[in-house]
């Protein structure tokens, strides 16, 4: 028998920014490969208000590029980067997805086309070079698919992906044990051939309680040495149950989603030693870079990328030199405490008592974490900036420290496919924010059983909705490659069909679909969007300190969540790895003032783990010293019984418990339930830089020198949750007290004063009006002299800015005023305001979209019809089964008393997918697809006036025909422009003001 008790360790958790990181400090790590910023300062924020129209491919959006694996021709790569660059957009990530291939079983010459032969290599160089001409980045995925894997390794190498499985037997007391020793309950993959036995244990066994056992830790017996040719002889003590335990380390077999890409198949590698790094930089040393396509890397400057971390395995995560890893990083021996750490098929097994169970665990879990930015992360990140690359990954998909990975990468990405609500994509917001990064990108828009349905109006919900919680680069969920063996019309998808033949994941847009008409668009808005959010610094009011930085839990601060945004306040995470940069220091009252500027930290229980009241020693003495530099500190619940998280001597216990009752008694702490966080912040003098009612508006501040530069969006919390129209006051932090308002309308690119505003000191308020998932975007920056026009404080209708004289106008007849800001009512009056018209009939052309002659050719035959009352296609004779682009025109008469002081909003009502207007042959600027509701300004004439409307639709409805088996079970959408329709004349009159 065993005393388990773990002794006094003098070694912590390691953290990369303490310098106990293997060989990479901070200083070379802190600067991302630059991604499109706009440098800082005053000039800098004029400098984004000038090319806000134009904002070129820096800043643009990116797709996925799905590859058939090396089978691409590279004539078509370069026709394929033309055609993303001619749409405005600025990113295509060279990945080889071929689910769809897999699910028809269709096979190809992997030895002649696989990934990293020279025919994946030739195309690889076609993009990069391409991709220069047309300034459009260029990234590669570290391997083929996901996670990173090489062919150059079998299951039975220590490079390749490694687990821990256990055996069992029941030894009643006193009895004896003899033969084998039990093997693995988990079957091996049939690819690993070999493993070796770890340790073999007794335990006495305290019964069990829905499949999990509890251990007694003090009955450990250890029975390795005496194993003997692979056999076991052991009797029992008298007393109790027994369990006997063998632990085996064996190679999982994991190859990387939907392979094999290579001949000889890949295999996953070791995510936490510094071998498995090593196998992959040797592959593309070996075989995969020459001088021409190192030549083109560097000019092209893009990224290495990983998706996120998802090792598989049906036993426990394992590295061969876990047992010393751990003692090293931990402090002590896990030997003792492996039963509570094995799982099969992702479940724990055995316990001892909770407390211990939970922190040997959450140790366990803390050393992987470690072990993959050590021998993973920073190795490759190593590797991409000697080819003058940056890394970009997905360091997500076990309990492992995201928040800490994300301040290392030189750009972290999140999904909106895994990701559960906003506060998923925030956590990984922390990590960039404090280690003073630009870029949070996102695998985007990409839905269960969305291919060819997805929408635009449910892609731009969610965009602006993750946009209000720090992402600021979308890679959207993507564009295929144009053909493969095997495949049906409209081409080759990554995804569709999925397996057993269901419609797949995401999109593949191209020119395939009819949407990509209207692409351009979309990507301006994109572009700009994310031009200024690029722009500057973010600004918080509050950050959670956490014990854990894992990452898409839907886990997030209650009140806050539920409350606090819905008033205004904005918030952000860290977790203690991030206490050791160097932003993370307090000034005024502020942490990392130089960065997010937080104005309050809150720490709570550790919603994770069972609402323990836990702390990292280390944090805990780093915010002790921030309370005491004067940043306002709120504690949640009762800390009296904090432990320090992990396994812990009994001296550390005393110290963090001293630390917290420290930290509790400071003048500019308070201890609160959760429910009353914003008493307590109240109470502290914390406010927040945004104020509304209660609504769904969620915001983002950016601050460039004396510019604010403000994302509102009526954003999605969760994708489930319902959401509806806000109309509403906002009032805004500037800092500059003279600024004013302007609006910057990423559809159109113009950026126009805001003529109706009011200012309180140092804050501005803003009206705006937002659809669901809308989002509007105001600058607040100190007025040139010809700019310092009187507010309009109120008004009988809306007003704009016109130079120095403001336009109000008016929806109906009658005496209208405005009111300015220094009480002068300034009055007009308009004699009449023409009635709404309805158009009565519309003519209607479309393109039908069928299959060509070949998988990749489109036929567009010409349907057309006169239409007198509005409906979908799918209820038009003839247009059932249609997609394609739709053609509506119609003629309005506004007679000959029609003025230049007359103008119209165009109220289309329904419209599904995209759309265009254009008013007597001049079309309008792009349309902000959630927003049906045009203004015509003075493109109407007296007489005849001719409105068209383009509208695009997805390719779900003729795919219903052409490939029943998977698309088959889809209802039709309902496309076209569907209305009411109604134009609403209104009137202008200019005031001198």
């Amino acid at each position: 028998m065993n005393d388990v008790r773990p002794t006094p360790h003098p070694v912590r958790r390691r953290t990369l920014f303490g310098g106990a990181a293997a060989g990479l400090g901070v200083a070379a790590v802190s600067g991302a490969v630059p991604a499109g910023a706009t440098g800082g300062g005053p000039a800098a924020a004029k400098q984004l208000l000038r090319s806000f129209a134009r904002p070129g491919t820096a800043t643009a959006a990116g797709f996925r590029w799905w590859w058939p694996n090396g089978l691409v021709d590279p004539r078509e790569i370069e026709r394929e980067v033309d055609q993303v660059a001619d749409a405005g957009f600025g990113v295509l990530e060279i990945a080889d997805v071929t689910h769809s291939l897999r699910a028809r079983d269709i096979e190809m010459d992997l030895g002649r086309y696989g990934w990293g032969t020279p025919s994946w290599v030739r195309g690889v160089k076609a993009a990069l070079a391409r991709g220069a001409r047309r300034d459009v980045r260029i990234d590669i995925t570290v391997g083929p698919s996901w996670p990173a894997a090489v062919p150059t390794v079998t299951p039975d190498d220590d490079a390749a992906c490694t687990e821990l499985a256990h055996g069992q037997a029941t030894v009643a007391a006193g009895a004896s044990y003899d033969g084998v020793v039990p093997a693995p309950v988990v079957a091996a993959d049939a690819a690993s051939t070999r493993s070796e036995l770890v340790a073999v244990q007794a335990f006495r066994d305290l019964g069990t309680v829905k499949a999990v056992t509890t251990l007694d830790p003090a009955s450990r017996v250890d029975l390795t040495d005496r194993v003997r040719d692979g056999r076991l002889t052991w009797t029992a003590p008298a007393e109790g149950a027994w369990v006997l335990l063998s632990y085996w380390r064996r190679g999982s077999g994991q190859q990387p989603e939907a392979g094999p890409h290579t001949d000889p198949p890949s295999y996953v590698v070791d995510h936490f030693s510094a071998a498995g790094s090593d196998a992959v930089v040797d592959l593309w040393e070996d075989r995969v870079l020459d001088r021409e396509l190192r030549l083109l890397l560097r000019k092209a400057g893009g990224y290495l990328f990983e998706d996120s971390l998802e090792i598989e395995t049906d036993a426990t995560i394992w590295t061969p030199r876990m047992l010393a890893e751990f003692r090293t990083r931990a402090g002590y021996d896990l030997l003792p405490y492996l039963p509570v750490v094995v799982e099969a098929h992702e479940k724990y097994l055995f316990t001892f008592d909770a407390a211990t169970t939970t922190r040997v665990r959450d140790d366990f879990n803390q050393v992987l974490s470690d072990l993959y930015r050590d021998h993973h992360l920073l190795p490759l990140q190593r590797f991409a900036r000697s080819l003058g690359m940056g890394l970009r990954v997905q360091p997500y998909g076990l309990e492992t420290d995201t928040v800490e990975h994300s301040a290392l990468l030189d750009v972290p990405e999140t999904e909106s496919l895994g990701f559960k609500n906003l506060d998923d994509y925030r956590v990984m917001a922390g990590g960039r924010d404090l280690a003073g990064h630009t870029i949070l990108s996102c695998e985007a828009a990409c839905y269960n059983g969305a291919a060819y349905n997805t929408t635009w109006d449910r892609a731009l919900q969610t965009l602006n909705s993750i946009f209000a919680a720090g992402v600021n680069q979308c890679v959207l969920h993507g564009f295929a490659y144009a053909d493969a063996p095997g495949v049906t019309w409209p081409g080759f998808a990554a995804f569709s069909p999925y397996y057993d033949g269901a419609i797949g994941y995401g999109e593949a847009w191209g020119p395939r679909t009819p949407q990509w008409r209207h692409m351009p668009d979309v990507a301006g808005y994109l572009a700009r969007t994310q031009l200024v959010l690029q722009t500057g610094a973010p600004k918080y009011d509050i950050v959670f300190l956490r014990q854990k930085g894992w990452a898409s839990t839907g886990v997030g601060p209650h009140w806050v969540t539920n409350n606090g945004t819905a008033i205004g306040w904005s918030h952000s995470f860290a977790t203690g790895s991030l206490l050791d940069l160097p932003l993370a220091k307090v000034r005024r009252g502020r942490l990392a003032p130089d960065g997010p500027a937080y104005k309050a930290m809150v720490i709570g229980p550790d919603k994770l783990r069972g609402s323990e009241m836990t702390i990292d020693l280390d944090a805990a003495r780093k915010v002790l010293g921030y309370g005491r530099a004067g940043l306002p500190i709120v504690l949640i619940g009762d800390w009296s019984q904090v432990h320090p998280v992990g396994v812990h001597t009994e001296a550390e216990l005393a110290e963090v418990r001293s630390l917290m009752t420290r930290i509790a008694a400071l003048p500019t702490t308070r201890t609160v339930p959760e429910a009353e966080v914003g008493t307590a912040l109240a109470e502290l003098g914390v406010t927040p830089d945004v104020r509304h009612e209660t609504s769904t508006v969620q915001h983002l501040r950016r601050v460039e020198g004396d510019t604010d530069l403000y994302y509102l969006a009526n954003a999605k919390h969760a994708e489930n949750r319902k959401l509806v129209a806000v109309t509403q006051d906002v009032w805004l932090t500037a800092t500059d007290s003279s600024s004013v308002p302007y609006l910057l309308d990423a559809w159109s690119g113009t950026v126009t004063p805001i003529a109706a505003y009011e200012r309180d000191g140092e804050r501005v308020r803003v009206s705006v009006d937002l659809l669901p998932g809308q989002s509007t975007i105001v600058a607040l920056t100190p007025p040139s002299r010809s700019e310092r026009t009187p507010a309009v404080v109120a008004s009988t209708g809306t007003v704009r800015r016109d130079g120095k004289r403001v336009v109000l106008r008016a929806a109906a007849a009658g005496a209208h005023s405005v009111t300015l800001a220094s009480g002068r009512v300034v009055r007009t009056s308009v004699d009449r305001v023409r009635e709404p018209v309805v158009p009565t009939s519309w003519e209607l052309s479309v393109e039908d979209w069928q299959p060509g002659a070949t998988a990749t050719s489109t036929v567009r035959p010409v349907r057309r019809t006169t239409l007198t009352t509005l409906a979908p296609w799918s209820q038009v004779p003839g247009l059932e089964d249609v997609s394609g682009i739709g053609r509506y025109r119609t003629v309005v008469d506004l007679g000959r008393d029609w003025t230049d002081e007359d103008g119209a909003l165009l109220e289309l009502g329904e419209v599904n997918d995209t759309f265009r207007v254009t008013v007597n042959g001049d079309r309008l600027p792009p349309c902000d697809v959630l927003d049906t509701t045009v203004d015509l300004g003075g493109r109407l004439r007296r007489g005849r006036n001719v409105i068209e409307v383009e509208v695009a639709s997805t390719l779900l409805n003729r795919l219903r025909t052409v490939t029943p088996e998977v698309y088959g079970v889809a209802a039709r959408q309902a496309y076209g422009l569907l209305g009411p329709v109604r134009l609403v004349p209104y009137a202008e009159r200019t005031l001198k003001v």
